[in-house]
């Protein structure tokens, strides 16, 4: 008798011994048994505020947070950029309420995942998105202690950002993420943004063209004719850095322009050399251009950059109009040779040393003083725009770096 009480008494304390090590979560097969148990009378349409009578017509509050793990390709010809982001959402449901005396349960198998209740949230401004599933489904739902769950993916979006370029490429641009409700209205569902820090940046991030001068988070809601709609917005104020075009852009067209005006200290009479040059450097800077419009959006309105290339192709232009103007006056002088053609040898001598006369043809001598002032004239014209030029090119960049640069 004595035997079988001590036996019972063994079995039981076995038994509750077991009971402590399944509370306890100490083996894997028992975290399975509590999952099995809380999802065997869970009904995954229910919202997590519906089911209950002491709250019903309470909407159910998600929390949520996003990481960036990438954030570029920041395309003016699209419209648009690429993020690769965790969104991690959080939220109270009392149906797991139970679990609050068992350690943190994480469903990574994408099956059970969907055998919980998760909110129905999209991105309004994507224009695509992409799942990742190397080299498992990047997903995660963790049932914390008090029925709090948090539901974590990984995706990789491409949103929408219009953008103003009038400054380009000395712009500042607001591009957006925005999350919202998909069918559930505010009287179901509401979102909010962490309360310390909702947008979080991967610590080595860096933008090649652009920076990050803040982030604003804000609450919005989306009207439709079938109802409101909470929705969630972050957004990002970037600022266009200026190396990259000052090197590719600016630089070359400086000094395109100024080899321009190496024909101001050519020969006037050095007509193929000049005529290259200016040719040369004429199409150089009109291929740069077509090269740099390429890469930007067709838009209606001028940009800084047009404002540029327009002025460069100008002041190489009219330097090869220059050329032209004074080759034009230079071969309306008359050689010394020619003077003596139609006036007697006599008066020849005295022509030639006082300048007097020169002949603009065989047959009728004009003034040596009118026939040769064209010359100097052309002369004079090369001189000046040895000054004149480079001065109105640097007035020209003065005006231009203080406008756009002081617009910022």
């Amino acid at each position: 008798m004595i035997i079988s009480r001590v036996v019972i008494v063994f079995l039981l304390y076995y038994c509750y011994a077991s009971k402590l090590e399944s509370i306890n979560g100490t083996g894997t097969s028992t975290d399975l048994e509590i999952l099995d148990d809380l999802l065997k009378n869970y009904d995954r349409r229910a919202l997590p505020t519906s089911h209950l009578v002491s709250c019903a017509g309470t909407p159910t509050v998600v929390t949520c947070e996003i990481y960036i793990r990438s954030f570029g390709s920041i395309n003016p010809e699209t419209m648009d950029y690429e993020v690769d982001l965790y969104l991690q959402e959080k939220w109270f449901d009392e149906r797991f309420k139970e679990a609050s005396s068992f350690r943190p349960l994480d469903l990574s198998d994408p099956d059970l995942v969907k055998k919980i209740w998760k909110p129905e949230v999209f991105f309004p401004n994507a224009k695509s998105a992409d799942f990742q599933l190397v080299t498992v489904p990047n997903v995660l739902v963790r049932i914390n202690s008090g029925g709090e769950i948090l539901y974590m993916l990984r995706l990789k979006l491409r949103f929408s950002c219009m953008m103003e370029l009038s400054s380009y490429p000395m712009d500042s641009q607001v591009c957006s993420i925005e999350l919202a409700s998909f069918s559930k209205t505010t009287d179901e569902l509401q979102l909010k943004w962490a309360d310390k820090t909702p947008i979080n940046f991967y610590d080595q991030l860096k933008l090649p063209q652009f920076n990050i001068n803040k982030i604003n988070t804000s609450l919005c809601k989306e009207k439709f004719h079938i109802g409101e709609y909470s929705c969630l917005l972050a957004e990002f104020y970037l600022q266009r850095s200026l190396g990259y075009h000052m090197v590719q852009s600016y630089l070359p067209t400086v000094l395109i322009v100024v080899v321009s005006w190496v024909s101001f200290w050519l020969d006037i009479e050095a007509i193929p050399a000049r005529i290259t040059l200016g040719v040369t450097t004429l199409l150089t800077i009109s291929s740069k251009g077509s090269g740099i419009q390429n890469n930007l959006p067709p838009v209606s309105y001028v940009k800084a950059m047009d404002v540029w290339m327009g002025s460069c192709t100008t002041f190489v232009f009219l330097a090869l109009m220059e050329f032209t103007f004074a080759n034009y006056l230079w071969r309306k002088r008359i050689p010394k040779e020619l003077l003596c053609i139609s006036i007697n040898k006599s008066n020849c001598q005295v022509a030639l040393a006082t300048a007097k006369l020169e002949e603009t043809n065989v047959e009728k001598a004009i003034p040596a003083s009118v026939a040769y002032s064209y010359g100097s004239f052309a002369k004079r014209i090369d001189q000046l725009s040895r000054v004149i030029f480079p001065a109105l090119f640097l007035i020209f960049n003065l005006a231009y770096w203080l406008y756009y640069l002081g617009n910022e």
